[in-house]
């Protein structure tokens, strides 16, 4: 990809209005709301022009609370709930951690075999709690694989592969991947 291509993500969506003053609760969809939500930073509804300027960020009850430039009172946030965030990024914008990934660097990539045989391609990211998972796109249907380094031991993103473990069954069907 071009070093200059920006690429949109969605970082979260507008919950309820929290209080009187105009807080509104966020479903984050970002590894790095620390950074997407910080003060001044201009977010942009999916679908419109509209933006979003972030005055203030905190985390209360475990859920992030936002209060956004021109948004004052419970009934500005309420008329809001259920927008998409997005923000524009550098498409080759990788994570701090080198051993961390975003999902849109993940989705596409063609999945391999331990043996090299390509089995699939991954079609989503699925967070749990627990640990993320792969969703693989394979002749026999969708599976899923655990994304932890003991099963997919490389992602390389360069040449647009992740290679799976040698572990019998690990895509199903009998599948010695």
């Amino acid at each position: 990809m071009d070093e200059n291509s920006i690429v949109e993500v969605v970082v979260g969506v507008i919950g309820r209005a929290h209080g009187i003053r105009g807080d509104v609760t966020i479903d984050v969809r970002t590894d790095e709301p620390e950074r997407r939500f910080a003060p001044g930073q201009v977010l942009r509804d999916e679908k419109s022009t509209r933006t979003f300027t972030v005055v203030s960020a905190r985390e209360h009850s475990g859920r992030l609370l936002v209060a956004f430039d021109g948004f004052a009172d419970r009934s500005a946030v309420e008329a809001v709930r259920g927008v998409r965030l997005v923000v524009a990024v550098n498409a080759n914008e990788s994570p701090a951690e080198p051993e961390e990934f975003y999902d849109r660097q993940l989705v596409g990539l063609t999945v391999h075999a331990a043996d090299d045989r390509v089995v699939g391609t991954v079609s989503a990211v699925i967070h749990l709690p627990i640990q993320d998972l792969l969703e693989v796109n394979t002749d026999q249907g969708r599976r899923v694989v655990p994304f932890v380094t003991d099963l997919v031991p490389e992602v390389d993103l360069n040449a647009g592969l992740i290679r799976l473990a040698d572990v019998p069954g690990l895509l199903g069907d009998g599948d010695d991947a």
